[in-house]
């Protein structure tokens, strides 16, 4: 079997790749998009013509939805299978979505809920997975160094959105601005349920839309996103970014944090800040040695588990995460990991588990054990090749 991986820099392709090629499956990459900003519907489109009329493709697989990529599937008969990863995704409106060669996957039962009566046929739910075997050559090799290095008792990788907020660079009236700040703190005290997008009146949907003149837009679309986008891409990476720093500004008040980002930290001046870190060959070790790992999921992910849980648990890490719908699905909380539904439980299972050693190492150990035996790559893409195979869900 050949097939082609249309790649864009995705940190989980190399994993993806490599499970591809364990299964005994020829792969062929492109990788237009990993050298070249901005490529063009009509260049995407045109390499992978060129690959589908050279070989004897079985499908073209990317991470994420590309549209260019499905229109010319769909016109050169050949099926494209995408994983979505990411939250939110403007591209799932495409017209192309409909396609009947499209075989989209996608990692949030809400979203799949939302996106698949568009068609019904060709879009499945799978949730995301880790590479417990990479994480677990890092980890075996780390040093005493290692560990005193990147020991914590609180550690937290990722962006702050500051610098990716669009909505604090929007000029809009007090009226709005205000209810907008009203919802965000409503939701705030709301774990489990978003109600963000159900919340806004056209008339703030409209007024954020203009004040924004890079406002995505496409004439490809099936139905208006505009309350999507609003809800998701401005208010929802405004919310992020609130609550993320008050989170860390309130832990970092009463225990030493590590922070772990390339976003501005100013604003942090009790938190011991540590810039970034290489996805592949610190981040396993950031997780390994830190006593408690904190996961905030992006609210834009309405019940899903992020890719930052899989990874924590499948270096071998004690993971506090915020509560999300789906984690009774495939863990057992106190267990296998914790979590948290309030600030002030947070700040209750971080001083317990602080100093409750054993059951905190039992239960990193434990999520390890369940994410090595049913949540690897290997068994989530074979999942994805028997819904390939037979059209059904398993």
């Amino acid at each position: 079997m050949e097939i082609l991986f249309y790649r864009y820099n995705s940190i989980c392709e190399p994993d993806i790749l490599q499970v591809f090629r364990n299964f005994g499956i020829t792969v062929h990459t492109e990788e237009l998009e990993v050298h070249k900003k901005n490529v063009t519907p009509r260049e995407c489109a045109g390499k992978v013509s060129e690959w589908i009329l050279q070989r004897p493709l079985a499908f073209v697989f990317s991470i994420n939805f590309f549209p260019a990529i499905s229109y010319t599937c769909e016109k050169l008969k050949v099926p494209y299978v995408c994983w979505s990863v990411d939250s939110p995704v403007p591209e799932l409106f495409s017209r192309a979505l409909k396609n009947t060669y499209n075989r989209i996957f996608l990692f949030d039962k809400a979203q799949y809920n939302f996106f698949s009566p568009v068609n019904p046929d060709c879009i499945f739910y799978l949730p995301l997975a880790t590479n417990v075997k990479r994480w677990e050559k890092t980890i075996l090799a780390m040093t005493d160094s290692d560990y005193d290095s990147y020991g914590a008792d609180v550690s937290f990788v990722g962006s702050l959105y500051t610098e990716k907020c669009k909505y604090d660079n929007l000029t809009l009236s007090d009226r709005t601005r205000g209810f907008v700040d009203g919802l965000i703190e409503a939701q705030l005290k709301v774990y489990g349920c978003n109600f963000i997008s159900e919340s806004l009146s056209d008339e703030v949907i409209r007024e954020i839309e203009k004040a924004d003149p890079s406002f995505y837009k496409s004439d490809d679309v099936y139905a208006g996103m505009s309350r999507y986008l609003v809800a998701h891409q401005y208010i929802g990476m405004k919310l992020a970014a609130v609550e993320r720093e008050r989170i860390l500004s309130r832990l970092s008040g009463q225990f030493p944090v590590s922070l772990y980002t390339r976003s501005d930290t100013s604003h942090l001046p009790d938190i011991r800040c540590l810039g970034g870190v290489n996805t592949l060959t610190e981040m396993p070790k950031v997780f390994q040695a830190s006593k408690i790992n904190l996961n905030i999921t992006m609210r834009a992910i309405k019940t899903g588990l992020s890719l930052r849980i899989w990874d924590i648990l499948g270096c071998g890490g004690f993971l506090l995460t915020n509560y999300q719908a789906e984690i009774p699905d495939f863990f057992e909380i106190g267990r296998d990991l914790e979590t948290y539904e309030s600030m002030d439980e947070l700040v209750e299972k971080v001083r317990y588990y602080l100093s409750h050693e054993e059951e905190r190492v039992e239960i990193a150990i434990n999520g390890y054990e369940k994410m090595a035996a049913h949540h690897t790559y290997e068994i989530r893409l074979a999942q994805m090749i028997k819904v390939l195979a037979d059209g059904i869900t398993s």
